[in-house]
């Protein structure tokens, strides 16, 4: 019988597989650029999605393209009471996309200082999933969309969420 030290190895490779097999988001490289894309070729995000995280409901609301852009709200709802909103772009620049958002708690009082977003550059599409860095979108049906969302703690930390988003209004 084997020795858990001889069986390591092993484990962790099929850890370290199993964690690559749940990674869905990239990141854009050091050096490298955003390909060349455009607001159409994300229109499929427009909708009224909604999902449970973050112990209550999440909402996002994606406009259609209109003006090189599309623009959504989020807000997160617990206990019957908004604990936060955000307002995200997705807009067009130098031929390419970037994903741009502000945070803000329940009262409106920004997170982000006045002139300060949170960006995503575009890293890649394909069929309908929009890669940005660190956030990408899937649309998984007609109905249903997994947004994955790298979340980044005060402490160094980072661990991918999903928010397993349902069209609820057309």
């Amino acid at each position: 019988m084997k020795s858990i030290k001889q069986l390591l190895p092993g484990l962790m490779l099929i850890f370290f597989h199993f964690q690559i097999l749940a990674q869905h988001t990239l990141s854009l490289q050091e050096g490298h650029v955003s390909p060349k894309a455009s607001i159409g070729d994300v229109a499929w995000i427009a909708g009224h999605w909604q999902s449970e995280a973050f112990g209550g409901i999440t909402e996002e609301i994606w406009s259609p393209p209109l003006g090189n852009s599309m623009m959504a709200v989020f807000r997160l709802v617990k206990e019957e009471k908004t604990d936060f909103y955000e307002i995200e772009i997705i807009t067009e620049v130098n031929e390419t996309l970037i994903l741009r958002l502000k945070h803000f708690h329940g009262n409106l009082k920004g997170w982000e200082e006045k002139d300060e977003t949170v960006d995503f550059p575009l890293v890649k599409i394909e069929g309908k999933t929009a890669y940005f860095d660190g956030l990408t979108f899937d649309r998984v049906s007609d109905r249903e969309m997994n947004v994955y969302v790298v979340l980044k703690y005060n402490d160094g930390r980072a661990e991918e969420m999903k928010f397993p988003y349902t069209l609820v209004d057309r």
